[in-house]
């Protein structure tokens, strides 16, 4: 499909005290889709005083510069309320842009939580905020990896995110379940163009508990809720809940054996449970993409590397994913929207 108007994305530039600023200027020109403005969303100022720095020219892309706040304590290597408060502003200021001025999506360099709550900003992380100011209370987070080797595409959702482990199996609830599944099939189907996708679901238990021998979640209410969701979705293959020590042996195969048959999607849940084989996997590759938005979401799935910030050696792989990522999901919405 020709697409008469360039897709539009906006990238935000983290914590400015993070290697945000220089992958992102590492990353603009390794971009080769045609049809693309991409817009910077930061202060500019510390950008170029950066790309000096590090010898990376900003170039020619447009910006939206968010001034330094009244604080200007902000030091390269020190998260610090200075630096969360302007990743905050940043973030805010973009998602304002997407919701009013149409842009496709948002690409969002790294933060750190801790200067966002030293800033007196308390959530915890962006896609609470993203979810907030975008009016939803259905939204997900999802990694997407595509294998450079077979060039297939993992794509993992966490049914649980940043909560500690001893509280994942009271907050697995069917409803919890329902609505992460019916935001993957969503996903996969409109984002991802795949209209009977196979879906497999994690177990919570060692062995999915043993036939309750090792914990009762399974046989109590995740495989009864399975058949359930299985009735209700009878054009998509749910399979599971897999065992957790073997889930992700197939997605290996996948990963570097091309044409090995692998599932659509896979649904996580806990953070551990889906984020150690995926990094594992696709380190470099893995993008966190936020689901359940009116807008295309995507961001690097590393941190803010404080250790290495304006040393000029941060990799900017996975914010390249990132952003080639926004790109395709952006055609595809806009496919749908044709069609």
């Amino acid at each position: 499909m020709e697409i008469v108007n360039p897709i539009r994305l906006l990238v935000t530039l983290g914590d400015m005290a993070g290697i945000g600023p220089e992958v992102v200027l590492k990353a603009l020109p390794l971009i080769q889709a045609k049809d693309v403005q991409i817009t910077l969303v930061g202060n500019q100022q510390r950008l170029r005083a950066l790309g000096d720095q590090v010898q990376l020219p900003l170039g020619d892309y447009a910006t939206i510069d968010v001034p330094l706040g009244a604080d200007q304590g902000l030091q390269l290597g020190q998260g610090n309320a200075a630096s969360g408060d302007l990743s905050f502003r940043s973030l805010q200021t973009a998602i304002s842009y997407c919701l009013k001025d149409g842009y496709d999506g948002v690409v969002t360099a790294p933060i750190a939580k801790s200067a966002w709550l030293a800033a007196g900003h308390h959530y915890p992380g962006q896609t609470e905020l993203l979810a907030e100011m975008a009016g939803v209370d259905r939204f997900g987070m999802l990694f997407a990896a595509r294998s450079p080797i077979t060039q297939w595409t993992l794509c993992t959702l966490l049914a649980t995110t940043h909560i500690p482990l001893r509280q994942v199996p009271a907050a697995l609830t069917p409803e919890l379940m329902t609505l992460k599944l019916e935001l993957l099939l969503d996903c996969l189907q409109q984002d991802f163009g795949i209209q009977q996708p196979r879906v497999a679901i994690a177990g919570l238990n060692p062995h999915s508990g043993e036939q309750g021998q090792l914990g009762r979640e399974e046989v109590d209410w995740l495989i009864p809720w399975l058949h359930e969701q299985q009735q209700r979705f009878p054009q998509v293959t749910l399979d599971g809940p897999v065992p957790p020590d073997t889930l992700w042996v197939t997605p290996a195969r996948a990963w570097s054996v091309s044409g090995h048959p692998a599932h659509h999607g896979y649904l996580a849940l806990y953070h551990d449970q889906g984020l150690i084989p995926v990094k594992m996997l696709a380190f470099d590759q893995a993008v966190n993409t936020t689901i359940g938005l009116p807008f295309i979401r995507t961001s690097p799935d590393h941190g803010t590397a404080f250790d290495i910030a304006g040393q000029g050696i941060a990799r900017p792989d996975s914010m390249v994913a990132a952003i080639n990522l926004a790109i395709d999901l952006s055609i595809q919405r806009r496919k749908n929207r044709s069609a």
